[in-house]
């Protein structure tokens, strides 16, 4: 019994990865918003940050077990404070309203950002 108990908890935790090999393939689809598209908000965001200040800042992945509902609204993102303590840079892609009325009315998803190599101005 136990077992099986372990083998369903690993079934439904890991649905979401299971529908995408790959973050490229994490797509939005129906009522869930994809990863792909919150990484790509980040990645612009920090287009626009590098070129204005000369910085070289990569983004991450976002946790592959993060699952959100579809947001109606442009997504936002912004530098997550230091106060927040985490463990590294990451920037907030959030949504402030999804399509669906439920629970989940809006969301925010931490994406990690590294230091790339230096920039040459």
């Amino acid at each position: 019994m136990y077992t099986s108990f372990v083998a369903a908890l690993f079934l439904v935790a890991g649905a979401s990865s299971a529908l995408a090999g790959t973050l490229d393939e994490d797509r939005t689809r129906g009522d869930i918003h994809g990863l792909f598209e919150i990484r790509d908000a980040a990645v612009q965001f920090m287009a626009a940050e590098n070129a204005k200040n000369g910085t070289s800042w990569q983004v991450l992945e976002p946790n592959r077990k993060i699952l959100v509902t579809k947001c109606a609204v442009a997504l936002r993102v912004q530098w997550v404070p230091k106060s927040h303590g985490l463990t590294g840079p990451n920037v907030a892609v959030s949504c402030a309203k999804t399509v669906k009325p439920t629970i989940q009315d809006k969301w925010k998803v931490f994406v990690p950002i590294a230091k790339g190599p230096v920039a040459h101005k």
